[in-house]
């Protein structure tokens, strides 16, 4: 059988959706294939079995066990990706299961269940301290049938309330996670609705809207005390050979190893004479935790003067990802939120300046595979603000001048009005003694 459709049929399976692709594939070198007549016994009761079957083709029916009444055993069927049995030699059935048709299984053997319980839905090798820091923000707990449970860790940025890329990546992985392992994700839609609160669990519930050959949709609610705070759509393809070409050129930016990082920037900040001294102490007190992407900006920019409505970064995920194809979409994903909004900000910036910012939508086109340790040159741009909301887009570029995603968002801009309440006070005795004399002289 042809080892592709093996794979493709186990990732139907939902128990083996959730497993890292790496554990797949092994799966698939080690399932054997078993045929049984129309009444044979796949298993019986008291019996160990084989290992764990995954039903390829036909019907089987489940008997319960023998208590004394032959006519009220419980029966179940089993059909196409139901799956039974045990990874332990040592378990015995408690049920029989009899082939209702000709039937076609395939049966990992006995002594890999392992398989089936990896660490982190990313990674089946290593130990979890030697995962990337946004490896472990995008890692989600599986806790029922198409629901997963994610966390704010107390490393990841932290904006007062829920990063938009954390809903989006962690929504994104729900997804890829009921999906099977040779389809990606080519486009995803999301809406923020209410803020997320850092210090509560999200739930995130995934709906599968449709399961086609070559497409499958997606459909996720994150949950916050049973609120749905976040929505996201998302459509995955299996990869095919198709047209090809690119307008979009690459901007000519410096090579990432010629730029400063963050921390050599914050040290500049710290050391730098001819910056206030006030200014630098209060660079000292703020708290540093490094993020868990790199970032390496081509551009200066300020936060006190207008500036073009753009910014160029090189970014690549901390330390070394998992090969899974659907993490490194997902951190993309994650990472495509950090510093998007303040680029619709640039022209209007002034000495003094405060606004509050909210995400309403984020769209994202993925058009080439990607690979989110290495370097990728993040182009942004914001095209129009006006009524309150900026809009900005992006494209990212591998190092090889390949554009691989499209991003496109909008965001609530509004300026911060500061009271002077001293002013305020002024003004208010003034109005009363105008009205007290008002009345004297009337």
């Amino acid at each position: 059988m042809d080892r592709e459709a093996v794979i493709e049929f186990l990732g139907q399976v939902p128990l083996l959706q959730r497993l890292p692709s790496s554990s797949l594939m092994k799966v698939a070198e080690l399932v054997q294939f078993k045929s049984y007549d129309h009444g044979d016994y796949v298993v019986r009761e008291g019996e160990t079995g084989q290992g764990i079957y995954f039903i390829w083709e036909g019907q089987a029916e489940v008997i319960g066990p023998s208590n004394g009444d032959e006519g009220n055993r419980p029966e179940l069927l089993l059909r196409k990706y139901d799956y039974f049995g045990y990874g332990t030699s040592g378990s015995v059935h408690q049920v029989n299961v009899i082939a209702l048709s000709k039937l076609t299984c395939l049966v990992l053997p006995h002594g890999n269940g392992n398989l089936l319980q990896p660490k982190s839905i990313w990674n089946a090798e290593g130990t979890p301290k030697d995962f990337s820091l946004v490896e472990h923000i995008l890692h989600l707990e599986p806790i029922d049938a198409d629901i997963f449970r994610g966390f704010t860790l107390p490393d990841s940025p932290s904006f007062r309330q829920v990063f938009g890329g954390q809903f989006i990546g962690q929504a994104l992985a729900a997804a890829s996670k009921t999906v099977d392992c040779l389809k990606h994700a080519h486009s995803l839609h999301a809406y923020f609705l209410v803020a997320g609160d850092n210090n509560l669990p999200i739930v995130y519930q995934v709906h599968r809207a449709r399961d086609g050959n070559s497409f499958a949709t997606r459909q996720v609610d994150a949950k916050q005390n049973g609120v749905v705070v976040f929505s996201l759509m998302a459509s995955f393809q299996k990869n095919e050979v198709g047209f090809e070409h690119q307008n979009s050129l690459m901007p000519l930016v410096p090579l990432p190893e010629t730029l400063p990082s963050m921390e050599e920037l914050r040290e500049r900040r710290l050391t730098d004479p001819r910056l206030p001294m006030e200014y630098r102490k209060t660079v000292a007190r703020e708290k540093f935790v490094p993020w868990p992407i790199e970032i390496r900006f081509c551009d200066s920019s300020s936060s006190r003067r207008p500036s073009q409505p753009s910014m160029r970064y090189w970014f690549r995920a901390r330390g070394k990802l998992s090969d899974d194809q659907a993490l490194h979409r997902c951190v993309l994903a994650y990472a495509s939120d950090l510093l998007f909004v303040g680029v619709s900000l640039n022209p209007h910036r002034r000495k003094g300046l405060k606004t509050t910012t909210l995400s309403l939508d984020h769209s994202i086109w993925f058009h080439r595979t990607v690979k989110a340790d290495d370097w990728l040159l993040y182009s942004i741009e914001s095209p129009s603000a006006c009524g309150g909301r900026g809009f900005v887009t992006g494209l990212m570029f591998n190092r090889n001048w390949r554009a691989c995603c499209f991003i496109d968002s909008r965001r609530s801009c509004k300026e911060i009005e500061t009271v002077n309440w001293g002013t305020q006070i002024k003004a208010l005795i003034m109005h009363l003694q105008h009205l007290s004399n008002a009345k004297i002289y009337a």
